[in-house]
């Protein structure tokens, strides 16, 4: 079987087993580059088709939009995005339909929208608060985790009935149904800062079989995710019966046995996760998932599949000088074979599920400036505990010293089955553990079994991670996107100018800190009555003074600023308070002011001041002579530099002061000029 050696694969099988038996399976892993897969007979005839590659985890953050997709499968936890069934607008609403995965999953965990995690209430987008408008969340959500007969979108059957009916339910199909409200233009920007929403989740994948439950639940374990892989359409179309299934119990018990990790807590000992399609090449995929568990499968004399677990077994065969025929020893110190350190790229669910580099395990610059390295990636490997021990071991196998044995063959210890044998081969070797990693043949002619193996340490798989994982490199934490800044020293002042004809006009002036040439703002001003709609104007990108139209002499004002960047914009600042007064220059004084008393009454005069924009007097009494504390009891409007008066009624018996002020027609005033003393019978 060259082709499948060429590719690294163990292929074991007994003296007993056909040519298509032995054909039909090929062994994994050794995580150390032999890594191969078992199968069906059908996948061998297949082996050399290109297939698509299994997804690396950056091939899932955009939703796939073609005519027909092949089916994604989730095995574990994942982040991902999907493909496009349904994309629609009607009446504002976009409406996206989207297959997360072709089968029934265990349920979706987060949702994110721009890797943006968002929160749901109600099937509402809630948070972040951008994507909420005015009170009025933008996005909806909805699901559906593919059950045998799954439940329609009923809002997409109601808006689109020509299009989308009843029947279109999806039936074990995982999807998501997106709706996105159009908003107006001016807030576009705010809630949705990417363009249009993208959706993705992280989500608990596939229900897998277990065979020490006889149940089918949600796991992350990699040894079940294998048996099913073995098992499935997709893979190598086998049956639960053809699985020699107590070394499949015990391959997942080892796979959820707990290590303690750098940071002090407990993590399974092989667990992780993926995504493929059901296009993908599927011994790609197998070998993945081997190498991440350690797995090696195999073929057994009663012609079901086993499978060696990812611990270290102590051989039952020691093959001793007597039984061997030939040994050759590399002892493999050649620099263009070796390596002084091992890399990893392992998927991340730290850093939103993205593919990330491991501490270096050993030097790679140990005595010489030429980097020896080799690199361990591995996209179901999902803890970087996992991949140090991964990057560990392969360290140790591309190192170890190299050995081809021919011994005699005994039916009673067939080394077939086997995946470490003990060699007392002195002095050459004494007492040494040989992990097989080569197809075992088998000569009946002459009877001798022949195999190549590496020399390793009987504590293969221990590991320290105290001492030994080391502190992964940092992630890239996606900042969620930055608010436009409000405006600093927000200040507003009133001022005036002449018009022509000699008329002055009020206009508001706002100002504030400068802080980018690239900014805008808008200033928004509105009666304080809320006589008027509001009004705005937008300043000049550098600039850091705005001024409003002209304003109602006299009338109160409420203005904000807002600043605007690319099309987004600011919360606006608290309101500041002004009125409107279009000449600020108070009048002349009156002269001759006076009162005469009377019954309930006074009789004030005055000459008005010599002032072109006089425009009248306001009349204030007080029962002490002082204008603080006065009351205004009368308004009287009249032309500049003539005699005038006003007789105020209404006024209780006693002893008055009077006091005369002059206003303009904005009305700004002049001194208050007092009337003396006066007697109200």
């Amino acid at each position: 079987m060259p082709d499948i050696i060429s590719l690294g694969a163990l292929i074991v099988s007994s003296f007993a087993t056909t040519v298509v038996a032995a054909n039909a399976l090929y062994l994994g892993t050794l995580a150390l580059a032999y890594g191969g897969l078992a199968y069906g007979g059908i996948l061998l005839s297949k082996a050399l088709t290109p297939k698509p590659s299994v997804p690396k985890p950056e091939d899932g953050t955009y939703n796939l939009k073609q005519s027909v997709p092949s089916l994604p499968i989730v095995l574990g936890r994942v982040k991902k995005a999907g493909d496009y069934v349904f994309l629609e607008e009607r009446n504002g609403v976009a409406f996206h339909i989207i297959v997360w995965a072709g089968h029934r999953i265990n349920g979706f965990v987060q949702h994110y929208l721009h890797d943006e995690a968002v929160t749901l209430d109600s099937g509402y987008v809630s948070l972040p608060a951008h994507f909420v408008i005015k009170g009025n969340p933008k996005v909806s959500i909805d699901t559906r985790v593919g059950l045998p007969a799954e439940l329609p979108y009923s809002d997409v059957i109601t808006t689109f009935p020509e299009l989308w009916t009843a029947n279109h339910r999806g039936d074990g199909l995982a999807s998501v149904r997106m709706t996105a409200v159009t908003v107006a233009q001016e807030d576009y920007l705010d809630a949705f800062p990417n363009q249009m929403p993208e959706h993705s989740a992280v989500g608990d994948g596939m229900p897998l079989y277990d065979p020490r439950t006889a149940l089918t639940t949600f796991t992350t374990n990699l040894a079940l995710m294998r048996l099913w892989h073995l098992t499935s359409p997709y893979g190598g179309k086998m049956s639960i019966d053809d699985m020699y299934l107590p070394d499949w119990i015990n391959a997942a018990n080892v796979c959820d046995e707990p290590i303690t990790n750098r940071g002090g807590t407990a993590e399974s000992r092989y667990h992780g996760g993926l995504w493929f399609r059901a296009n993908s090449d599927q011994i790609e995929l197998g070998r993945i998932i081997d190498q991440a568990a350690e797995l090696v499968v195999y073929e057994r004399p009663d012609g079901k599949v086993g499978v060696h677990a990812g611990e270290y077994i102590e051989p039952t065969i020691i093959l001793t000088r007597d039984s061997i025929v030939s040994f050759g020893l590399n002892a493999n110190v050649d620099p263009a074979t070796t390596v002084l350190a091992v890399r990893g790229r392992f998927t991340d669910p730290v850093d939103l599920y993205n593919t990330n580099d491991a501490a270096i395990y050993g030097n790679p610059y140990i005595g010489e400036d030429t980097e020896r390295t080799m690199t361990v990636d591995n996209v179901a490997v999902q803890t970087h505990n996992h991949m140090q021990r991964l990057q560990k071991l392969a360290y140790i196998r591309r190192n170890a010293a190299k050995v081809s044995i021919t011994a005699h063959y005994d039916p009673d210890m067939d080394i077939s089955y086997h995946r470490f044998v003990r060699v007392q081969y002195a002095p050459k070797l004494t007492n040494a553990v040989i992990e097989i990693t080569s197809k075992v043949s088998i000569s009946l002619s002459d009877m001798t079994v022949s195999f190549a193996g590496i020399v390793v340490p009987a504590d293969l798989y221990s590991f320290d991670a105290a001492t030994e994982e080391g502190a992964p490199g940092a992630s890239v934490t996606p900042l969620p996107p930055s608010a436009v800044p409000l405006p600093v020293n927000f200040d507003v002042i009133i001022k005036t100018e002449t018009l022509t004809g000699g008329q002055t006009a009020a206009y508001a002036q706002a100002s504030w800190d400068h802080l980018s040439d690239s900014l805008t703002y808008e200033l928004e001003w509105e009666p304080t009555a809320l006589t008027e709609p509001a009004r705005s104007v937008l300043s000049k990108s550098g600039e850091d003074t705005v001024r409003s139209n002209y304003l109602s002499d006299g009338m109160q004002y409420r203005f904000r600023l807002r600043t605007w960047s690319n099309g987004r914009k600011s919360e606006f600042t608290s309101y500041e308070i002004r009125t409107a007064t279009a000449d600020p220059v108070a009048p002349g004084v009156v002269t001759g002011a006076g009162v005469t008393g009377g019954a309930g009454q006074g009789s004030f005069s005055w000459t008005a001041p010599n002032s072109v924009n006089y425009a009248g007097v306001r009349i204030y009494i007080n029962t002490t002579n002082t204008f603080a504390g006065s009351t205004l009891v009368a308004t009287e409007y009249g032309p500049p530099n003539i005699g005038d008066g006003r007789v105020v009624t209404g006024l209780t018996a006693g002893t008055k002061y009077g006091f005369i002020v002059a206003f303009n027609v904005s009305g700004t005033p002049s001194a208050d000029v007092a009337t003396g003393s006066f007697t109200v019978t």
